[in-house]
């Protein structure tokens, strides 16, 4: 190399390409470095986004959620519970009781009463169906006494009794009821009409009777 004012000593030659080494050096070092911390970007670049590909994928959406949870929830309730038609036990609601399934039998507490006294009455509904069935039961069966030859009514137990509210009652097949009556032994008329006037001595009889279904009558005496 030379200068315009003449050669170099060999120190300052030597010092010189020293420091361009050096430089050049260093130029280097800053190109590694530039080229590690480029590289090192990118990947962790990468492992985020791996990650929240990840994260995305290992979660459902919250549409997803609702979905699964409302598919959930309809099944049982589409299956288990109990229709219009079915009772809470899941078995048939029992429908009504007609007359021609139910049977009905009177009895009286002693052949014999005397006048004044107070007869006493009994009767048996039974469901003589072969499923159970449902009848409004809130008044109960009535009782009628007739004379013996039944061509006269003189007393109903309903006459003078207000109405009673409904009651409905379920009887299984061939379950049965049964209800008791008193007859003070004074005659009576529908809506308590008239005047109520004492049975005298006799032979009578007593029926039971619930909507158009009947007993069989059952004979009973007041001596005097």
């Amino acid at each position: 190399m030379l200068e315009p004012n003449g050669p170099l000593s060999p120190e300052i030659y030597w010092r010189r390409r020293a420091l361009a080494i050096g430089v050049i050096i260093v130029a280097l070092a800053i190109v590694i470095w530039l080229v590690t911390m480029v590289a090192r970007g990118g990947d962790s670049a990468g492992a985020d986004k791996a990650a929240a590909s990840t994260t995305t994928s290992a979660e459902p959406s919250a549409s997803e959620t609702s979905s699964t949870s409302s598919s959930a929830s309809a099944t049982p309730s589409g299956t288990a519970a109990p229709s219009a038609t079915t009772s809470a036990a899941g078995q048939p609601a029992a429908g009504p009781c007609s007359d021609q399934s139910l049977a009905l039998k009177v009895t009286v507490g002693q052949p014999t009463y005397r006048v004044g006294d107070q007869p006493a009455f009994g009767t048996v509904i039974t469901n003589i169906s072969s499923a159970a069935c449902s009848r409004d039961l809130g008044a109960g069966p009535q009782f009628l006494v007739y004379t013996l030859d039944g061509q006269r009514r003189l007393w109903a137990s309903n006459d003078c009794n207000q109405d009673a509210p409904p009651e409905m009652k379920t009887l299984e097949a061939g379950e049965q009821l049964s209800y008791k009556g008193t007859w003070f032994g004074t005659t009576s008329q529908p809506q308590c009409a008239g005047d109520r006037l004492q049975v005298p001595a006799g032979a009578y009889m007593v029926v039971a009777q619930l909507g158009a279904v009947r007993s069989a009558a059952e004979p009973f005496n007041l001596a005097s």
